[in-house]
């Protein structure tokens, strides 16, 4: 039976002195191919004093402009939506026959489309070992993408990471730990290096509970395009595939283009803070979950 849930995500930007802000680009309005029923939503900016437009960027998202029309000491961005989220079978997607088996060459039209997303990182020693231990053994593409996917997830640690950027796969890999957005960006690179399309997904994972407290953060994980099936999501925080409660908002060939919030702001002492409700709308108390950015 599908849950039904609001969620109120706010980030809130406070500076020690009233601050120009250039152009905010906010992309946290859920993707078209987003699988669970969005039934309302809405984005408010505060303070009043500010110029919205709604645009949708080269990449296709979503893409709130904000603009100040005068210096602020606060800057918040609110998210309310609801979302029903039902079970699904995260594996109810064709491949064409051409791609079953893996490794495949894409079509030429296909191929020359995918470039943005098969663009690479220099290859550093510890991301050569890493290929190295792929086995290539000529297999099913699904259950090759399954076995990849639970392989990052056993080699990286997750971690909560307050600070912004994205490590890049050699210090992933040194550290053998990182935040989602870490591990996603690796998974994203070793699939590019096996011929793969992939690109970066920055959205919301909502988590039902059985017992005990539902749970809703903003999360990051990649997705690979096959031919048939479309862009399909990998989580390797989870070392599955994405399900219902994946919400995506945002993707792009790299973290930066899928960044929830990106702007400037003229130099000065920045508080930052991030908050997160979730409530299940069958009469289940609040559960309160604040998260910082992961």
């Amino acid at each position: 039976m599908p849950l039904r849930f609001a969620l109120n995500h706010r980030s809130t930007y406070r500076y020690a002195r009233a601050a120009a802000l250039g152009p905010q680009l906010i992309r946290l309005r859920p993707a078209p191919h987003c699988r669970a029923p969005i039934l309302s939503y809405a984005l408010k900016i505060e303070p009043a004093t500010h110029w919205l437009h709604w645009q949708q960027d080269p990449l296709g998202n979503f893409m709130a402009r904000v603009l100040m029309t005068e210096p602020v000491t606060v800057f918040s961005v609110t998210v309310d939506l609801t979302a029903e989220i039902a079970t699904i079978n995260p594996f109810d997607f064709f491949v064409e026959p051409e791609a079953a088996n893996w490794p495949f060459t894409p079509e030429p039209w296909l191929a020359e489309q995918l470039l943005p997303y098969r663009r690479l990182d220099p290859l550093g020693p510890l991301l050569d070992a890493f290929m190295q231990e792929i086995p290539r053994i000529s297999g099913g593409t699904v259950e090759f993408l399954v076995q990849l996917t639970a392989l990052v997830h056993q080699r990286i640690a997750y971690v909560q990471r307050a600070e912004p950027g994205v490590w890049d796969g050699e210090q992933v890999l040194r550290a053998g730990r990182g935040s989602c957005r870490d591990s996603s960006w690796l998974l994203v690179q070793i699939l590019r290096r096996l011929g793969f399309g992939a690109r970066f997904v920055s959205g919301y994972l909502i988590e039902p509970a059985m017992l005990g407290r539902d749970d809703a953060e903003l999360h990051a994980w990649a997705e690979v395009y096959l031919p048939g099936a479309g862009w399909v999501g990998l989580d390797p925080t989870s070392g599955l595939l994405a399900g219902a409660g994946h919400i995506p908002l945002a993707t792009g060939p790299d973290p930066a283009s899928a960044a929830p919030i990106s702007g400037t702001v003229e130099p000065v002492e920045t508080d930052s803070r991030f908050e997160m409700l979730l409530r299940r709308l069958d009469g289940a108390p609040d559960a309160p979950n604040p998260q910082a950015l992961r």
